[in-house]
């Protein structure tokens, strides 16, 4: 009988039933009888296992979609060496390495599990060069592990169905990332990423929003240097661009550096339309025309 069944004593028929978690028993406290003993504790665990004084977890890592088997495999090390450090001999090396090759083809033993296992190489190489989070990188790899479920990656570059993973990842999650901002670190054009990204997003149903401009302010701001009060003019600018309807149908990126130009003249914080054309990824005239419509329509006036 389990413990947390045990309502009554079955000796004096008592109700006064406790538990000595320490021990791991459950006892009466009428008559001392030793109801149930080696009871599982389930409370949190406090005790360190570790060596880096921060881990308590008895388990081991959570799994995660970055790994293709999810982390939950274990591995035989290439250390040839033993519990105590001592070098194994020549027969067991050999003994050894063949186990180790053997267990590495019995990982990746299906299309699938080899796919994922270049995929997701593919994918920490591109969230590198992005600098995407922890949490950004697992749910692009979800969105892939689901693009193979469906069969969508059958006779399709990885490549270009990594970085459209990525692409469709950052619309969901309204990261300021362009398409040209992931085409410029695959090794694919970009017809090959959109007409993949265009293939998931149809097949999986996945629903995203535009993105506005301001998403994109703090990352220009950053690479053209320019200090948090621009920033927040030039989000100021937008907010009042959008109420009077004079972003819509306008490139977000186009209207954000179109702003964060206003922005950078209001506050003596010069920069030029061809700087802030070269990191937002939009041409001079698109700069050029954006701002003299909201300068037009917003009555801002400019020294």
């Amino acid at each position: 009988m389990k413990s947390e069944n045990i309502v009554k004593c079955p000796e004096c028929d008592s109700r006064s039933i406790s538990q000595d978690i320490s021990r791991g028993e459950t006892v009466c406290a009428d008559c001392g009888l030793v109801i149930a003993e080696n009871v599982i504790d389930p409370r949190e665990e406090w005790t360190e296992f570790g060596t880096d004084g921060a881990s308590k977890s008895r388990v081991g890592t959570p799994s995660t979609p970055l790994f293709h088997d999810k982390g939950l495999t274990t591995a035989i090390p290439w250390q040839n060496k033993d519990y105590y450090g001592n070098g194994l001999s020549g027969k067991t090396r050999i003994q050894f390495h063949r186990l180790r090759k053997w267990q590495q083809r019995a990982n990746t033993a299906n299309g699938n599990e080899r796919n994922l296992a270049a995929a997701l190489v593919e994918l920490d190489r591109i969230s590198g060069r992005l600098s995407l989070s922890r949490r950004h990188r697992e749910e692009a790899a979800t969105i892939y592990r689901m693009a193979v479920d469906r069969g969508l990656v059958r006779g399709r570059s990885i490549d270009s169905m990594v970085a459209a993973s990525v692409y469709l990842m950052n619309q969901k999650l309204q990261l300021a990332r362009s398409l040209e901002n992931i085409v410029d670190v695959t090794r694919c054009s970009r017809k090959e990423v959109s007409r993949a990204h265009k293939i998931i997003k149809a097949a999986l149903g996945v629903r995203t929003t535009i993105p506005g401009p301001g998403i994109y302010v703090s990352r220009f701001c950053n690479e053209l240097e320019l200090p948090l009060v621009v920033e927040e003019r030039s989000n100021e600018v937008i907010l009042r661009a959008e109420k009077l309807e004079l972003t819509h149908g306008r490139s977000p990126m186009g209207v954000a550096a179109a702003a964060i130009y206003i922005a950078s003249r209001l506050e003596k914080q010069f920069r030029t339309q061809r700087e802030i054309a070269d990191v937002s990824d939009v041409t001079e005239v698109t700069i050029r025309n954006r701002y003299k419509e909201l300068v037009l329509h917003l009555e801002i006036v400019l020294e």
